[in-house]
């Protein structure tokens, strides 16, 4: 595979308990996105240019074989990018797990991904319901999302949904919208709610955010609201 050419990634976390469930791995974090979330707290990876290429990261994952588990494929929107698929089989190949996070905006590559069996486990990134979807994202990409989702729940693979939450874009209001949206799609299980981190960099300035959810009284007989910081 000559991968020395492709997209470059923006930078390597080479170890982490935390990204993969139950497993040890190590990040990649690709350059770019083709959403602008206002409390996106990764502005230099979602603006900036990337600075290694493929060919550097399976160098590197190859010093890691028999030492992590997994490999997690994140960013920006890691599948953006030219030859992501290609990269994604090789890295499999290598015998790890495969975990991408996603913002659900390219279902064909997701659909391909899963029909040829590369990736163990997908973070699904559910920004707003579509009323509210484009100021968050600056983007119109509510609709491929839904196709994502939709073909995660068609597939064995497991996945999760998670929400970053600022008290000033989403309210207990809109999340229970989209846990009755996740309800009527078919989706059980965690549904994971992050709370914006004050004080952190940003695309655009955020206000403080408050943490005012109560999982107990939002969460369904299907669903499970899971607050992780």
């Amino acid at each position: 595979m000559n991968v020395s050419a492709s997209t470059p990634l923006y930078s390597i976390t080479p170890f982490t308990l935390l990204d993969y469930p139950h497993q040890s791995a190590c990040i990649l974090w690709f350059a770019g996105c083709n959403m602008r979330c206002q409390y996106c707290y990764n502005p230099e990876i979602v603006l900036g240019k990337g600075k290694f290429t493929f060919q550097h990261a399976l160098d590197f994952i190859q010093t890691r074989k028999n030492l992590l588990d997994a490999v997690v494929f994140s960013g920006g929107e890691c599948l953006l990018h030219k030859n992501c698929i290609e990269f994604i089989a090789t890295v499999k190949k290598m015998g790890f797990l495969v975990k991408i996070d996603t913002n659900g905006s390219k279902p064909k590559v997701l659909q391909t991904l899963l029909e040829q069996q590369t990736i163990d486990y997908v973070a699904l990134d559910f920004k707003a319901m579509p009323q509210t979807f484009e100021t968050i994202t600056q983007s119109d990409l509510f609709a491929p999302f839904e196709q994502s989702l939709e073909l995660l729940l068609k597939h064995s693979v497991p996945f999760e949904v998670r929400t970053t939450i600022h008290s000033d874009l989403i309210s207990a209001s809109d999340l229970q919208k989209m846990i009755q949206f996740l309800e009527q799609k078919g989706y059980q299980g965690k549904y994971f709610i992050q709370y914006f981190v004050n004080e952190a960099p940003t695309i655009e300035k955020m206000g403080f955010s408050h943490r005012e959810l109560d999982p107990e009284t939002l969460s369904t007989a299907n669903i499970k609201i899971v607050i992780r910081n």
